[in-house]
């Protein structure tokens, strides 16, 4: 049935699941029906026609079982049926944020009233353990009305002490890759998946991860750029919503929110292996032609 979905209603419906998602709530994907659903989607082949489905398997693993990187993650067992307690009612929950409305642009006049809304809405943020080891919390840096934006992973010691994403060497290299591609610094925008600096600059865990993002799919929808790059593997799978190898999701143009996305190296890894550049540089030329851009002239 959903095949047969206009752009508009498809593009609408996919950005509410992902929406809900983003957000941790991945019961409704125990549900085959569901599953097929999203599948049909996202143009993807029937999840259930590869494999049975196991009641017992996370529904999401990014989500809810695996960690994002190479740490290791618990799961609790949510076999044990839940007993209603109506003597001790559940206290009303907090509203959670509007779900993304497709078309429902930011002028650009207005873009950055609405970013500052939501750095306000975020303030001194508790919500996940990342904030106890933070000095500044890092929102994000650059034009609201960039037509290209980079998301990285997470602060780093030189970002936690200055509260501005991509300060340190990584973020000097970024600087010179955005000035090959003919831009300045001030003309894009620069964001991470966590705002605050994990331990020991390791991969965000999950639960930090899905507190975080949904305030950067936001800042998202309010820029709107054109192109966004997502800078290495954890950047990419909260983006799309599914882990894979880099070397896949490289090299090509993906669909995101009605957004253009690519997928290169993060400066980082850039730093250490340098012989990557030629491959992060062939990357950002993919960016560049969706984006109708020529690199500097060299006289």
């Amino acid at each position: 049935m959903a095949r047969h979905l206009d752009l508009a209603t498809r593009d609408a419906l996919l950005a509410r699941v992902r929406f809900y998602r983003d957000l941790g709530l991945t019961e409704f994907y125990r549900r085959p029906v569901d599953r097929v659903l999203l599948a049909q989607l996202e143009g993807e082949p029937d999840p259930l026609s590869e494999q049975p489905e196991d009641p017992r398997a996370p529904s999401f693993p990014l989500f809810s079982a695996e960690r994002v990187g190479d740490h290791a993650a618990s799961q609790s067992d949510s076999s044990q049926p839940v007993q209603a307690q109506e003597d001790h009612p559940t206290p009303p929950r907090k509203p959670l944020p509007s779900p993304p409305q497709i078309g429902a642009a930011v002028a650009p006049a207005d873009r950055a009233a609405a970013l500052q809304l939501i750095r306000d809405e975020i303030g001194d943020c508790t919500r996940c353990p990342l904030h106890k080891g933070r000095n500044k919390l890092v929102f994000g840096d650059g034009s609201p009305a960039a037509r290209l934006m980079f998301v990285g992973e997470g602060p780093g010691a030189d970002e936690d002490a200055q509260g501005i994403p991509f300060v340190g060497r990584a973020g000097q290299l970024l600087n010179n890759m955005i000035a090959a591609m003919g831009l300045k610094r001030e003309e894009v925008y620069i964001a991470n998946i966590v705002k605050c600096r994990p331990p020991g600059n390791r991969t965000p865990e999950p639960a930090e991860g899905n507190t975080c993002s949904p305030f950067l799919f936001r800042q998202i929808d309010v820029i709107r750029p054109q192109v966004l790059v997502a800078l290495g593997a954890t950047a990419a799978t909260y983006l799309l919503g599914a882990r894979q190898p880099l070397a896949g999701l490289r090299g090509r143009v993906h669909a995101f929110r009605g957004m253009q996305l690519i997928v290169t190296y993060h400066p980082a890894y850039l730093l250490r292996d340098p012989r990557q550049k030629k491959e992060a540089w062939a990357d950002l030329q993919i960016a560049m032609r969706e984006l109708g851009l020529k690199p500097p002239s060299r006289e």
